[in-house]
């Protein structure tokens, strides 16, 4: 006689699929290492940044894909300069932790350090993307043709089409990073380093020794600067993977960087202790306007500053084909970062997610005729849309009493969710202006 009952229990079957789940959830776990082993052979250190975004490992893969091609791959415009131009971008939000950043990696692809003295050090054509990198930065509709005219038309230091390009999108890709930096409060807590005793190659910065660059030798590192970069790793999701991957290529960078130091003369020493100082650049010397800042758009003359409306002008319709045209593949990238982030697995409906990405639009003056404004009141909470407003269009400013960044009813994740959206509305905005802009010179 065969007894059926639904609460007949089968081990064999139970261990199976914990099996299969504990597979799955190491599959997962791979996958955030190699993202991770990726930004570290790309930037020579696994920052905050890439770890706090961790919490979305598919959005991660097409960030970092996207930095990684316009800041390292083929392009226009020489290494040096795509640093300095997101050194530039990061100081008009007085963002320590990129400009810090983008000054140790300006120093390894070659750059001058004279230039790190300050904007008025660097070569005009340079000092030519300064205001349009303001205008971005603070107040994107006022991108006008007349701004690419004046770039492209300079004389002797003109920039090619393709050259401004890329640069527009290191800018844009930058403003929105800071973003997302003091969002997350990244730049709050990051604190550099003095120099270490013993002295750092020049191929190092000290920034590094912050975020847990792994290439740094531990003989290098002091007790204290150990400790910070185990408790950085630490507090990232899941890095149990990523830790065993790192401890055995540190040994070889170890080797590899001992015997670097022992080739070093004196000469290169001297430049070295220049190099780490001018790793510690003041954000404020890149600035020449700092009472240039976020308006609002709304109280703005609006026979003066005409909205944009999608309608007209849109990344699908418009802006992607151009940007793509001019800079092979960046808008598939720039497309794809577009889609990861609108599709993150959230406890969010697609109406609240949409609700945010239009109120960002709408603060930056982008309208969409065929959405109800209504529902962003209804959907989004009076703390939370001070938070977005605050985050995306004057994010340095959250670091004062005025504005302090006080909605975390969130666990950590949702809140990295909510700044990821931010952060990617507000460089689609940026871009749409700057491509606008250039679609206009184009036709005139």
């Amino acid at each position: 006689m065969i007894i059926c009952t639904s609460k007949m229990e089968y081990p064999l079957r139970s261990q199976c699929q914990r099996v299969q789940k504990q597979v799955m959830m190491n599959r997962e776990k791979e996958r955030v290492s190699l993202l991770f082993m990726k930004a570290l052979v790309s930037r020579g250190s696994v920052d905050t940044v890439s770890q706090q975004m961790a919490s979305h490992r598919q959005y991660l893969e097409s960030f970092l894909r996207t930095q990684h091609y316009i800041l390292h791959m083929d392009g226009p415009l020489p290494l040096p300069y795509r640093h300095y131009i997101a050194i530039m971008a990061a100081a008009q939000h007085h963002c320590n932790y990129l400009v810090y950043l983008h000054s140790a990696q300006f120093l390894r692809v070659g750059g001058d350090s004279l230039w790190l003295q300050g904007l008025e050090a660097a070569p005009p054509r340079l000092r030519l993307l300064d205001h349009i990198n303001k205008v971005l930065a603070h107040q994107p509709w006022l991108t006008t043709c007349s701004h690419i005219q004046t770039l492209l038309k300079a004389g002797e230091q003109c920039w090619s089409l393709a050259e401004l390009v890329q640069a527009v999108v290191i800018l844009a890709h930058c403003h929105s990073l800071c973003s997302f930096v003091f969002g997350c409060e990244t730049d709050s807590d990051f604190v550099p380093f003095s120099k270490s005793p013993n002295g750092t190659p020049p191929t190092l910065c000290l920034f590094d020794a912050a975020n847990g660059n792994t290439n740094v030798p531990q003989s290098l590192a002091t007790p204290s600067e150990h400790i910070t970069r185990r408790r950085s790793l630490d507090s990232s999701c899941d890095m149990v993977c990523l830790k065993e991957r790192i401890q055995k290529s540190q040994e070889e960078c170890e080797k590899r960087e001992e015997r670097f130091l022992q080739t070093q003369t004196l000469q290169q020493t001297d430049m070295e202790d220049e190099e780490e100082i001018m790793c510690l650049a003041d954000p404020s010397r890149f600035i020449t306007d700092p009472d240039f800042c976020y308006q609002e758009f709304a109280r703005r003359d609006e026979d003066h500053f005409q909205v944009l409306r999608v309608q007209d002008y849109s990344w699908e319709d418009h802006g992607f084909s151009l940007v793509n045209r001019l800079y092979s593949d960046i808008g598939h990238l720039l497309d794809d970062r577009f889609r990861s982030v609108t599709t993150l697995p959230s406890f969010h409906s697609p109406d609240l997610r949409r609700a945010i990405w239009n109120y960002i639009h709408c603060v930056l003056g982008i309208r969409y005729d065929d959405y109800d404004y209504g529902e962003v009141n209804q959907l989004l909470e009076r703390d939370l849309k001070l938070y977005i407003k605050a985050v995306a269009c004057f994010p340095d400013a959250t670091k004062t009493t005025e504005y302090p960044l006080s909605w975390t009813p969130l666990k950590t994740s949702e809140r990295i969710h909510i700044n990821l959206l931010i952060m990617e509305a507000r460089l689609q905005a940026e871009l749409l202006y700057a491509l606008r802009a250039i679609t206009q010179y184009m036709i005139a």
